[in-house]
C-alpha cells in the first residue's frame, strides 16, 4: 500500500496589516486600530477648535468691520434695507464733516487729559495701597482688604448720585478735578496689584532692608520695577475703561468745553434722527489710540496677565 508522504512542516501564515497572530501579538510596524482612532480623534478635535476660534473671532470682529465700512459709505447707503456689508460706494465725507459738526479737537484733548491723568494717578495710588496690603503688617489689614473686595463687587452706579451731589456742593461739576478725583483709585487695581506683589519673592526686599533701605525706597526702587508687566497691564485696563467711559463724563459735564469723546459722540444720537455716518467715523477715530497703545505693550500685557498670582 502506497502512502502519501507527510510534510511535517506547517505552512507559514500570511500576514496582513493590522492582523495578529494566534497568540494575539500584532505585527511589528503595524498601526493598531485604537491608535488610528486616536489620531483621527486628535485631528477632529484640532479642526473643531480652529473652527470654534474662527467663529468667535468673526463674532468679535464683525461689529468693528461694520463700523469701519459704515464710516466710509454715504448716509443713505447706511440706512438702506436690507443692509449690505460691502458699501456700494466709498466716501470720506464723514471724517471731514465731524470736525465741523463738533469741536472734535477739544473733545479729543479732554479725553486724553482725563484718561491719561486718571491712569497715572490710579497706578500710583493703587500700587501704594496694594504694597501696604501685601507687605506691611498693621492692625486691621485684613478688614481693609475685605472692604476693598466688597467695593469691588458694588457697581459704580450705586454711588453715582451721592457722589454727584457731593461734588456739586463743592463746586467741582464741569471741571477736570471733579471728573478725575473720584477715579483716582480703583478697588480692582488694588486687588490686582496686591495679588501680583504676593507672588514676588522677598529676597530682594530683605537684602534692601539689610542695606538700610526704607519701606518707601524698597517700594519705589525694588518692587515697582519688578511689577512693570502688571503695571502696564493695569494701566491699559484703566486707560481703555476711562477713554471709553460715557456715563461719568456725561453726568459731570454740562458743555463741550469739558466733555469727552463718548459724551460728545452721543450728540449724534437724537430722539428722532441718528447720524450714523458721523457716529461711526467718530467711533473709529476714538478707537485708534486704544489700538495703538495695545500694540505697543501687548507683550507686557500678556506677561502681566500670565504672571499675576491668585494667592
Amino acid at each position: 500500500m502506497t502512502t502519501t508522504p507527510h510534510n511535517s512542516r506547517r505552512p507559514r501564515a500570511s500576514w496582513a496589516p493590522g492582523r495578529t497572530s494566534r497568540r494575539g501579538a500584532p505585527r511589528p510596524g503595524a498601526t493598531p486600530p485604537a491608535a488610528r482612532r486616536g489620531v483621527d480623534l486628535a485631528l477632529v478635535w484640532r479642526i473643531s477648535t480652529v473652527v470654534a476660534a474662527a467663529v468667535i473671532a468673526l463674532a468679535v470682529l464683525l461689529p468693528l468691520i461694520w463700523m469701519l465700512l459704515a464710516s466710509l459709505r454715504p448716509e443713505q447707503d447706511i440706512v438702506t434695507s436690507p443692509p449690505t456689508l460691502w458699501p456700494r460706494s466709498f466716501t470720506l465725507e464723514h471724517y471731514l464733516d465731524i470736525w465741523q459738526e463738533l469741536p472734535f479737537a477739544t473733545l479729543y484733548r479732554n479725553t486724553v487729559i482725563f484718561a491719561v491723568t486718571v491712569t497715572v494717578v490710579s497706578l500710583l495710588f493703587d500700587s501704594m495701597a496694594a504694597y501696604a496690603l501685601a507687605r506691611l503688617q498693621f492692625s486691621g489689614r485684613e478688614a481693609v482688604f475685605v472692604i476693598i473686595l466688597i467695593m469691588l463687587m458694588l457697581p459704580f452706579q450705586i454711588t453715582l448720585v451721592p457722589l454727584y451731589d457731593l461734588l456739586n456742593n463743592l463746586g467741582l461739576v464741569n471741571t477736570f478735578t471733579g471728573i478725575i478725583v473720584p477715579r483716582a483709585t480703583n478697588a480692582f487695581g488694588i486687588f490686582f496689584l496686591r495679588q501680583f506683589f504676593l507672588s514676588l519673592p522677598r529676597d530682594l526686599e530683605e537684602a534692601a532692608r539689610v542695606d538700610g533701605a526704607s519701606e518707601w525706597r524698597i517700594y519705589w526702587r525694588v518692587v515697582l520695577p519688578l511689577a512693570r508687566p502688571a503695571l502696564l497691564t493695569l494701566g491699559l485696563f484703566h486707560f481703555q475703561f476711562n477713554w471709553n467711559d460715557l456715563l461719568w463724563p456725561l453726568i459731570m459735564t454740562s458743555d463741550t468745553s469739558r466733555a469727552t469723546l463718548p459724551a460728545g459722540l452721543s450728540l449724534f444720537m437724537g430722539q428722532h434722527v441718528t447720524q450714523y455716518g458721523l457716529l461711526m467715523a467718530g467711533a473709529v477715530l476714538s478707537l485708534l489710540p486704544v489700538i495703538v497703545l495695545f500694540l505697543l505693550i501687548q507683550r507686557s500685557f500678556v506677561q502681566g496677565i500670565a504672571t499675576t498670582g491668585l494667592k
